[in-house]
């Protein structure tokens, strides 16, 4: 894989219901896009995100950081932790639809914006934020080419899952049995083509020596593949 040395990533506003940031970063003769979604506790500036983004980058893979949930929404949560000592007490299904519709609204804009209409489009999630991608593949399957789900939340997305045609990858961590057991009954009940990995000798947030690496390799890998002979010039846009 030759490495290509990428631009500075460029502040990015999607307009949604409002307005949400995200961090958009092309590397020259980019291959395809992938948009990251991970939970309300992790974000653009998370340094695993923009680790895992780097990898891909590297690959010719352009990357789109973003926050799911406005600065105004993100201070009510952080406000709600504070008074409720760090739980906020909400219907998990609730903040799933959310972000999973915020999650199609990105990829709607994507296939619209001049910068990005003509790449193909994957989706990397991680925990709650991988189950709000398994929910927009489902509702964007024409334009999702393929998903990447790392300590996948996927009984969050079981209504989802029977909808999936999209190619999807699933990695849990060798030492967190519940990923593990959660991720290999979702395989059962996803229709279209879909794995999982299972990287050895990592927990759950994949901290230890090498093992986020494993995980951004395994992404890579599946979306060059994925992204590969992708035409989407012909291709039916929402």
């Amino acid at each position: 894989m030759i490495d290509i040395p990428s631009r500075e990533p460029r502040p990015t506003e999607i307009p949604v219901d409002g307005l949400i940031d995200g961090f958009l970063l092309q590397p020259q003769g980019a291959l395809g896009l992938v948009l990251f979604a991970h939970g309300r506790r992790s974000g653009k500036y998370s340094r695993r995100n923009r680790a895992l983004a780097g990898l891909l980058n590297r690959g010719r893979l352009a990357t789109l950081l973003l926050d799911l949930l406005t600065s105004e929404e993100q201070e009510a949560a952080r406000a709600a932790e504070s008074s409720h000592g760090g739980a906020t007490g909400d219907d998990p299904s609730q903040n799933i639809a959310l972000l999973t519709e915020r999650l199609i609204r990105t990829v709607d804009w994507a296939c619209a914006d001049a910068r990005t209409a003509e790449l193909p489009i994957g989706l990397f999630g991680a925990g709650t934020g991988a189950a709000a991608a398994l929910g927009a593949a489902a509702e964007r399957g024409s334009e999702v080419r393929a998903l990447v789900c790392r300590s996948a939340r996927t009984e969050l997305a079981s209504g989802a899952l029977p909808q999936v045609l999209t190619p999807t990858l699933l990695i849990a961590a060798s030492l967190d049995p519940e990923a593990i057991s959660i991720n290999r009954e979702a395989l059962g009940a996803i229709p279209g083509e879909a794995r999982l990995e299972i990287v050895s000798g990592a927990t759950r947030l994949f901290e230890e020596a090498g093992k986020l690496d494993s995980v951004g390799l395994l992404a890579r890998d599946w979306f060059l593949t994925h992204f590969a002979g992708a035409d989407t010039k012909n291709e039916p846009r929402h």
